[in-house]
């Protein structure tokens, strides 16, 4: 079946993969449970999701998973932001009853961690009684979990793994005889070169100020330049570096770009290429379904995936978590949440929504599976394969990450508005540091 099939039928299909699976015996009338205890039934969790290409998926087949178990899941899905948010208040309450959450590690992590909002999940990955062989935890990628275990804790499930990648229009490169731009410099060429307004723009990409922070980075890293040194934990916003990154992203969406960018998130800007008024996006493949469903994209079938333009320090995108599952540490109900999380990342739901309208998954095995693999159009794939080696964090990995994401958007914001990018740069660079100052 094509990727490009709707989610109508990828909600068919999936259903129909989990009846044919054992751990999901039960779908059908004839079928008996492989577990007839059910211990968790009867029993309602609650379960925060994140409005995601993931959520999206994973939503239509909980009826399957409340079936085999007698588990009742109360959902609720918020925007990212919101999402945080809502989490935070609940959490710092001290009565919240949620049971499991998305959150972002990057984003959410090393604070949540640090105020102690996380059930720690190894010892129910490494205890047979609660968590059987065939969950395989070694399957996921090592790289995921090492982004979601933080002082020696599982804090979550990696359930996404994304790398920033260049989405071009095949039709428009072709007409105006140019390649695929391989390097940061074609791409700036390029997008000018393409930009026609009024009928398209030459680029498009997050301009958002502490959102456009994560889709920089992939610049940023480029360019041969980072957030902070590690070492001496000293912001390194003002080195050459990170200047020519910030001016050459300002430049894009200053001279390709459409009016307006500096309010677009990733639904507005992937909205605009999608719509056919962008030749050149630079943005997490976890979206492309976006782009390459014709039932989404009016230039679905002229889209092309491609690795990262490289700068100075060649391609460096980045390869992150930006999503994850976990159980709360105030989760009334610990052994059904870990039911859930256990069914929702488990091989065969993986199989069942991966290539659908799902986004890439952490565990490995998808990828070793033809079948996976067949999901996706093969430059996807061999987009993925040759990023998969990239930074493994995407915004300063710090627990005010927050209020780091918004200083450095304002050098980001300067400089699509074509104001003065080193005088932005000085400036947040002093805020930064004094954010490092704080940091445990």
């Amino acid at each position: 079946m094509s990727v490009f099939r709707s989610l109508r039928t990828l909600q068919s299909t999936a259903a129909l993969a989990l009846c044919i699976l054992p751990v999901l015996a039960g779908c059908g009338s004839a079928s008996k449970p492989v577990n007839s205890a059910k211990p968790y039934a009867g029993t309602t969790i609650r379960v925060l999701f994140a409005n995601h290409p993931w959520t999206d998926a994973v939503k239509p087949l909980l009826a399957h998973f409340q079936q085999q178990t007698g588990i009742t899941v109360k959902a609720e899905t918020y925007g990212e932001t919101q999402l945080s948010q809502k989490l935070t208040v609940e959490f710092v309450s001290g009565n919240s009853d949620v049971d499991v959450f998305m959150n972002r590690p990057l984003q959410d992590g090393q604070l949540f961690q640090k105020n102690g909002w996380y059930t720690d999940l190894k010892p129910y990955v490494t205890d047979s009684a609660k968590t059987p062989a065939d969950y395989d935890f070694s399957d996921f990628s090592a790289k995921a979990v090492s982004t979601t275990t933080i002082k020696g804790k599982l804090t979550a499930i990696p359930v996404v793994v994304e790398h920033e990648v260049l989405y071009y229009r095949k039709d428009l490169l072709q007409k105006a005889g140019l390649q695929v731009p391989k390097t940061l410099d074609e791409l700036q060429k390029d997008a000018v070169l393409l930009n026609a307004p009024g009928d398209h723009y030459g680029f498009i990409a997050r301009g958002m100020q502490a959102a456009a922070v994560t889709q920089f980075s992939s610049y940023l890293y480029s360019e041969g330049g980072d957030w902070f040194d590690p070492a001496t934990k000293k912001a390194t916003l003002t080195t050459p570096q990170a200047l020519a990154a910030f001016n050459l992203y300002g430049k894009l969406l200053h001279d390709s770009g459409p009016p307006g960018v500096v309010n677009m998130n990733w639904p507005q800007a992937v909205a605009v290429f999608a719509q056919g008024k962008a030749a050149l996006y630079t943005d997490a493949d976890s979206i492309y379904n976006n782009v390459l469903d014709p039932g989404k994209s009016r230039v679905a079938t002229e889209t092309g995936i491609a690795p990262f333009p490289a700068g100075p320090n060649g391609s460096v995108p980045y390869a992150v978590v930006p999503w994850s599952l976990s159980m709360s540490a105030t989760a009334p109900h610990k052994g059904a949440a870990w039911e859930f999380i256990k069914w929702v990342t488990s091989k065969s739901i993986t199989r069942a929504i991966q290539g659908g309208s799902a986004v890439p998954e952490a565990r490995t095995s998808v990828y070793k599976d033809p079948a996976g693999v067949a999901k996706f159009p093969a430059d996807f794939v061999a987009t993925a394969q040759a990023e998969a080696n990239g930074k493994s964090f995407d915004r300063p990995y710090i627990v005010q990450v927050v209020q780091a994401r918004d200083i450095i958007g304002t050098v980001i914001v300067a400089s699509i508005q074509g104001q003065d990018v080193t005088a932005a740069a000085d400036k947040a660079n002093t805020q930064f540091q004094a954010l490092l100052d704080k940091e445990p």
